[in-house]
């Protein structure tokens, strides 16, 4: 490995507030499979611009997750100030590595099952229906906004559930787990943020201490105590709090984006209207795929130096993942990849990421979407953008990738 071979790498300033997470990923395609890039702060780390490096990456038992071998952590140089710091600093299965990784895991895997998920069905539909019922209610000069009004709640409301976090702390919540994805927040937000989430969810944990339920924050605390899989406490309030934003915020830009990609698309939006169960499936799939619910995704540590795409990365530097933006990948996904076919052969995507740290979350995601975007259809088939597309305002965040704001007439 040689120094002149890193100084060929190109460099590229990522926009701290996702403007175009599309355009810029096309770019970074154009430069190479291997870029350096600057984020908030003048943090420079790697990324790999094509699905098959980011499918090696996921996998490659070297790179770890674990951010406490990141080198600008370890030298001081990221601080708890850092506007990314919530995505990165926590202790959970998502940022840890071999045995550690399985340990935290295996609860989540015991107590999330596919039958659970599968039995939240019924109570999915009602609550689809009862936001549908309302949405005339929220409508300003015949406009709704389908964010916070749909896309929002439908997620919220059922991971909330899940877990058990009380209605009165909601709200709250997702102001909380809203912040941690923005780029344009101040140092103390970044710091106030952290603590009060603390906070909050020690209380739900002492809450359902005290009074059990048949909700997966009382599993996860019983499984403690019955010695089988036992979580600190840290490890158990980061790994309720993985769930509760992972758990909606992902989801919910899916909703936005499927209902964006199809009133763009009419003609796919004909042939979802005219199809069964399996072409919404397709319609889901084809979203992930399209326009993927996380933008960039931070981040893998080499264990040791190693060279990808015959690039030099010493350990412990920072490696960046673009899901959406492989998601795009022609060399993957064909000439046509830049275009929304709901008809397009099953090909595979990673907007839930891969290999040992596939997200564990995917089938609750794919039930939600797959029972919002059909019913939100069937009630209002005349649905209409009120606004161009290209007017809709993007999420200020280079993690998630979707519109801030989806402003829509019932018809």
């Amino acid at each position: 490995m040689t120094d002149s071979v890193t100084a060929e790498v190109p460099t590229i300033h990522l926009d701290p507030l996702g403007t175009d997470h599309h355009g810029e990923a096309a770019r970074m395609r154009e430069l190479g499979p291997v870029v350096r890039v600057i984020l908030p702060g003048d943090v420079t780390v790697w990324a790999v611009t094509t699905h098959e490096l980011v499918a090696q990456l996921v996998t490659n038992p070297l790179v770890s997750k674990d951010w406490r071998n990141w080198s600008k952590i370890q030298s001081g140089e990221i601080t708890d100030e850092w506007p990314l710091v919530g995505m990165i600093k926590v202790t959970n299965m998502v940022t840890s590595d071999g045995d550690t990784h399985q340990r935290l895991r295996r609860p989540v895997t015991r107590t999330f099952t596919r039958g659970r998920v599968e039995d939240l069905r019924p109570r999915l539909e009602a609550n689809v229906t009862e936001l549908l019922d309302a949405l005339p209610s929220h409508a300003v000069d015949g406009v709704v906004d389908l964010r916070p009004h749909f896309a929002y709640p439908v997620p919220m409301n059922m991971i909330c559930e899940l877990f058990a976090v009380p209605v009165e702390w909601r709200r709250r919540l997702r102001e909380l787990v809203e912040s941690i994805f923005l780029t344009n927040v101040t140092p103390e937000e970044v710091v106030a943020t952290q603590r009060e989430r603390h906070e909050l969810l020690n209380r739900l944990v002492d809450l359902r201490r005290a009074e059990r339920g048949d909700d997966l924050t009382s599993a996860l605390i019983e499984l403690g105590e019955q010695g089988e899989e036992t979580l600190t406490q840290e490890e158990l309030i980061d790994t309720i709090w993985l769930f509760l934003t992972a758990g909606h915020e992902t989801t919910l830009s899916l909703i936005v984006n499927g209902v964006r990609a199809l009133l763009t698309h009419p003609e796919q939006l004909e042939l979802a209207m005219n199809g069964d169960a399996a072409t919404w499936h397709a319609v889901v799939e084809e979203t992930l795929r399209w326009d993927a619910p996380i933008g960039n995704f931070p981040a893998r540590y080499p264990l040791a130096d190693i060279e990808i795409a015959g690039v030099p990365i010493a350990k412990g530097e920072a490696i960046l993942a673009p899901y959406s933006g492989v998601g795009r990948d022609p060399e993957h996904h064909g000439d046509g990849a830049a275009e929304f076919d709901i008809t397009r052969p099953p090909s595979k995507h990673l907007a839930f990421g891969g290999g040992p740290h596939v997200c564990l979350g995917a089938h609750l995601a794919r039930l939600e979407a797959n029972v919002a975007l059909p019913m939100l259809f069937a009630r209002y088939p005349n649905l209409s953008l009120a606004a161009p597309v290209d007017e809709l305002p993007p999420v200020p965040s280079f993690f998630s990738n979707s519109a801030a704001s989806l402003p829509v007439r019932l018809g």
